[in-house]
């Protein structure tokens, strides 16, 4: 199983980005999806989590300007990042709950992380 992120870049103050991220490999389910991200000299921080059903939750400081959504045919998560500011700055990563099979227990998955980078 995989994760593969990609939509990263360099982008002004009030810019746009968006993320997106795919689950590959044999799965029997997913569960929460989610972005995560981490600053330099920072720990590694929730920005957003979709549920299966699509509930979704932020982190207060992306509030009214960052979207998840997901699309459980594709096993697809996005994040789609608008008014950046400088303290978005950070390398985000993906995160799938999920079962390979069956029986077995919910496992966190990871991407390999994708750098966002806000400056004028």
């Amino acid at each position: 199983v995989q994760l593969q992120a990609s939509g990263g870049g360099s982008v002004q103050p009030g810019g746009s980005l968006r993320l997106s991220c795919v689950v590959t490999g044999s799965i029997f389910s997913i569960d929460d999806m989610a972005w995560y991200r981490q600053a330099p000299g920072k720990e590694r921080e929730l920005v957003a989590r979709v549920s299966t059903g699509g509930v979704t939750s932020y982190a207060d400081s992306v509030k009214g300007r960052f979207t998840i959504s997901r699309n459980n045919a594709k096993n697809t998560v996005d994040l789609q990042m608008n008014s950046l500011k400088p303290e978005d700055t950070a390398v985000y990563y993906c995160n799938a709950d999920l079962r390979r099979r069956l029986f077995d227990s919910r496992t966190d998955y990871w991407g390999q992380g994708t750098l966002v980078t806000v400056s004028s």
